[in-house]
């Protein structure tokens, strides 16, 4: 289900976010960041809501994508459903799991800096979990704006420019 997107940057103190950091290298962003960054494209509810991300290195996200989506290559950003609302109101949003070398290595060819590169691939990560895709053109453009509005309410430049 697709909701209207805030129209500025707020603090989600509704959000828990566990980060596992399998991968540390060449730099990731505090789990302060990346809860920013979460909270900045997630929509107003007031149901709190859970979201775990972990960071990993290419073999996993290797192994990952090719058991989910029969990919044998490593891949930026995976996103997994999470089981929905809780009895207790709390909203399971699902998993994003970031590799952190590719992002390294896709924010060095795009020429961008590794945390703008970051703040986009959480945002297009928590995107996908609410609901939004990109596998046709109409779909696409609606998420790439999307996107750049969330990246442009949290001070990054448009991602696809």
């Amino acid at each position: 289900m697709r909701r209207a997107l805030p129209t500025t940057v707020r603090k989600v103190p509704r959000l828990k976010l566990d980060v596992n950091y399998a991968s540390s290298s060449p730099w990731v962003p505090s789990a302060r960041l990346l809860r920013r960054w979460a909270g900045a494209a997630l929509c107003d509810t007031a149901k709190p809501v859970v979201l775990s991300m972990h960071i990993v290195g290419k073999a996993r996200s290797r192994s990952l994508n090719r058991r989910y989506r029969r990919k044998d290559k490593p891949t930026n950003v995976l996103s997994f459903a999470g089981a929905g609302c809780a009895p207790d109101g709390r909203l399971f949003l699902g998993e994003l799991v970031i590799c952190a070398p590719l992002v390294a290595a896709e924010a060095q060819t795009q020429h961008k800096s590794l945390e703008a590169h970051w703040a986009h691939l959480t945002v297009h990560g928590v995107l996908h979990l609410l609901g939004f895709d990109h596998r046709g053109a109409s779909e696409a453009v609606k998420m790439e704006c999307l996107e750049t509005q969330v990246l442009d309410r949290l001070g990054f430049s448009d991602p696809y420019r």
